[in-house]
């Protein structure tokens, strides 16, 4: 038999599993976090090394991140995960700039690796129009020093 002028069409549904899910465990705790600058652009002079701790946490599906030894502390939007790669960003307004940060890392266990893009903007106190672009690449090593794998013995 044959049909014409009749279309068909078949929806799929689809259980959503979230990001955060996605995550493993072994992501959150505390980590001892080096940063060592790669590249720079721009006239804001970065810094060149640091060492922070990060506290990474859940929250429903909120991830958020704290650092004890500055007092910051940030929601994060997770951008991306596979298997052990993650990607998350966090943006932060203050005075008339705009820092951006995006965090790719490859977790291996109790250590990770990978790289922390800033973006810096400046913008008018008159108009609100972006003065200046200033940019950042460090290059991330962190360590796990509490948290999931600790408390596994591992």
């Amino acid at each position: 038999m044959l049909l014409i002028g009749i279309s068909t069409c078949a929806e799929t549904l689809q259980a959503g599993v979230s990001k955060i899910d996605m995550l493993p465990d072994d992501f959150f705790g505390s980590w001892r976090v080096v940063a060592k600058i790669d590249k720079q652009s721009g006239s804001t002079n970065f810094k060149p090394n640091t060492i922070d701790l990060w506290n990474l946490s859940r929250s429903g599906d909120v991830i958020n991140l704290n650092n004890p030894f500055t007092g910051a502390s940030a929601s994060v939007k997770l951008e991306h995960v596979e298997g052990n790669i993650i990607r998350f960003s966090k943006v932060g307004d203050f005075d008339n700039k705009k820092l951006t940060d995006t965090v790719d890392l490859k977790l291996n266990g109790d250590t990770f690796t990978g790289i922390n893009s800033l973006k810096l903007e400046t913008f008018s106190t008159y108009d609100n129009s972006l003065i200046q672009t200033d940019t950042a690449l460090y290059i991330l090593k962190g360590e796990k020093i509490s948290g999931a794998l600790q408390e596994k013995g591992k």
